[in-house]
């Protein structure tokens, strides 16, 4: 085989040198043994990969070549003789080209039999129907091509949505807040990824998300792939995984190109595209519907620094971006952590991560992604349940965080950990679907003197509540939470309070907002306190159609299906009973809101609220939040 590889890259240099353009490059039967038949037996996959390389291989130093002749300054320059600069250069290419062709192929180790039947087991169970399979087997991590939603990356199955959230919501706070990480990612990059120049300018102070460059996108994306996985890792290794077959050249970075060769800007930028095409070809045919299907394709590599990891993952985007790449990204998250330690994690280790009867991922493989760890639950730490039993919740703070419409069902309790994650980015689960939710600005994060005495002491009383979120706490908890936060009551209150036996939060706050400061309550004379005014927007990855982007044709304006990003404002009014609102934002004496006497209180009644089910979202982290957008309502299904 190398002695065809060799014959292919001396004719594409033969070619390449000529005067006139090269004819296109075919592929040519190979001689069969003596005594076959004319009809060629069909080609085992593993050879028709190798043939793609080949060929790729030869097209791209054709080009090169001919780039180089036409940077040179005449065509006799090239041509005329052996020691010309332009020829020394072609020559230095197409056998760096060589070099590279016949390197040791590193695809990395296959899993273990029992490995593949583990992770197989894991994820998807034993009763997996062929739709789901085909649901996890058809989705790329790609960015939408639509401008004002370039920004975010397209879901076309269900059921992958929760990794790609997840991804997503990692790339927003790269793309906005940490811009000038992207840089670190793998020096002369843009070899790779693009042509487009990295804005040292803060992306924060912009919505204009149709300027962001594909370089900067792509920095942002494989940056946010391997920090999550050295996430899961626990800050020392990643495992990347790919598969066996798409070979090692097709994978490789053009980086590795003479260093003469880039500075002289021969760099073939068509090479990007024609490696996907080379990849798409590879894996048709190619299903995952067993254990012994991974066991056969799967190939893993594990890194224990950034730096490589960020390399190697540059290397092979395109196999990520193609039709197996949210499922070879969960399962790179998941050798991460180890099969083992993910099992830990869990509180039902039986049950499968992808879900029947839709396919979604679940809450442990979100969590997984966002905090590193396949935990069930989205509290903060442990709950013991006694016995010696417990439920496992988020035990650290995190990098972006997590809403989901449950609690305003009540059916669970978000933690402090997930719903004030260090940047202002959720991802917002519903019954059926992940999406995201962000903020340009990092101060909708910040605490005012009610949220702040808030939070304090919901922590105090969350940590008493044994319910699993269910909003109550015993007549012991309550008293350590009287002397945690140093809140006096009179008697009566107390009495009252204790008097079924247990304590609801609904009720002790309001206690506490009918309480004086000086003793320890949040009774405000002015009515302004907590008041907030800010902007949020919300992506969800599916494309559905959209007014906000509609087409004129003869017919009238048609929407267009693409990814929906909508705009919110979002206006936090002050801490009012519904009573003592329509009292004190009256005029404070006579009928006239004009006389000398009167003076009308500065708070103005809040705007008509328009209601999605994101909204109860919202009010999850902002509780009494009022929410007005325009076009569509943002849909989180």
């Amino acid at each position: 085989m190398a002695d065809h590889e060799e014959e292919d890259l001396r004719t594409a240099l033969r070619m390449s040198m000529q005067n006139s353009p090269p004819e296109p490059k075919r592929s040519k039967p190979r001689d069969g043994p003596a005594g076959a038949p004319t009809g060629l037996p069909e080609e085992s996959s593993e050879v028709k990969t190798r043939r793609l390389q080949r060929e790729l291989m030869a097209t791209a130093a054709e080009k090169r070549m001919l780039d180089a002749k036409k940077a040179s300054p005449s065509p006799s320059s090239v041509s005329g003789s052996a020691g010309s600069s332009g020829s020394a250069l072609a020559a230095k290419v197409v056998r760096k080209d060589k070099e590279l062709s016949l390197e040791e192929v590193n695809l990395g180790k296959g899993l273990s039999e029992e490995d593949a039947k583990q992770l197989f087991s894991m994820v998807f169970g034993a009763e997996v129907t062929k739709g789901i399979l085909a649901q996890w087997s058809n989705q790329g991590i790609r960015f939408s091509l639509d401008p004002e939603t370039s920004m975010g990356l397209v879901q076309h199955e269900g059921g992958p949505c929760g990794v790609l959230a997840a991804i997503q919501a990692f790339v927003l706070k790269y793309l906005l807040f940490c811009p000038a990480e992207l840089g670190k990612v793998v020096p002369n990059m843009h070899h790779n990824m693009g042509s487009g120049t990295l804005s040292n300018s803060p992306c924060v102070a912009s919505n204009n998300f149709a300027s962001l460059t594909e370089d900067a996108k792509a920095r942002a994306l494989i940056r946010s792939m391997g920090e999550i996985l050295f996430l899961c890792g626990s800050n020392k290794r990643a495992v990347i995984a790919t598969l066996s077959v798409i070979g090692d050249d097709t994978e490789r970075s053009k980086d590795n190109l003479d260093d003469e060769v880039s500075e002289l800007k021969l760099v073939d930028n068509a090479l990007f595209s024609d490696r996907n095409n080379v990849i798409t070809k590879s894996l048709e045919g190619l299903s995952i519907e067993s254990a012994a299907d991974l066991h056969k394709v799967l190939r893993v590599n594990t890194y224990t620094t950034r730096e490589s990891a960020f390399k190697r993952l540059q290397a092979v985007i395109p196999v990520f971006q193609s039709r197996m790449g949210a499922l070879l990204f969960l399962i790179s998250a998941l050798l991460s952590r180890g099969l083992d330690l993910v099992q830990a994690d869990r509180d039902d280790p039986s049950l499968p991560l992808v879900t029947a009867p839709f396919g979604h991922a679940s809450q442990e493989i979100v969590n997984l992604l966002l905090c590193g760890q396949a935990v069930p639950n989205v509290f903060d730490g442990k709950m013991d349940l006694g016995g010696g039993m417990s439920l496992k919740g988020v035990s650290r703070p995190v990098e972006v965080g997590f809403l989901t419409l449950l609690e305003s069902l009540n059916f669970c309790k978000v933690g402090q950990y997930l719903k004030c994650p260090k940047w202002p980015i959720w991802v917002v689960g519903s019954e059926s679907h992940y999406t995201v939710l962000f903020s340009l600005d990092t101060t909708v994060q910040d605490e005012n003197e009610l949220e702040g005495r808030e939070s304090q002491i919901r922590k105090a009383f969350d940590a008493q509540d044994q319910s699993g979120g269910g909003g109550f706490i015993s007549v012991e908890g309550f008293h350590q939470v009287l002397k945690e936060t140093n809140v006096e009551l009179p008697t009566e209150k107390v009495d009252l309070l204790c008097s079924t036996g247990f304590i609801v939060w609904s009720e002790f706050w309001q206690v506490i907002l009918d309480l004086d400061k000086s003793l320890g309550g949040l009774k405000d004379s002015t009515g302004l306190m907590g008041k907030k005014v800010f902007d949020l927007y919300h992506f969800n990855g599916i494309a559905k159609s959209d007014l906000n982007g509609s087409q004129v044709s003869s017919g009238g304006e048609t929407p267009v299906q693409r990814p929906r990003l909508t705009k919110l404002r979002v206006s936090v009014p002050p801490r009012w009973t519904p009573e003592e609102y329509m009292t004190d934002v009256a005029v404070s004496s006579g009928s006239g809101g004009n006389e000398s006497g009167g003076k009308v209180t500065e708070i103005a009644k809040p705007e008509p609220s328009q209601h999605a089910p994101l909204v109860d979202c919202i009010r999850t982290r902002w509780p009494r939040a009022v929410c007005n957008w325009i076009g569509y309502p943002p849909s989180i299904v």
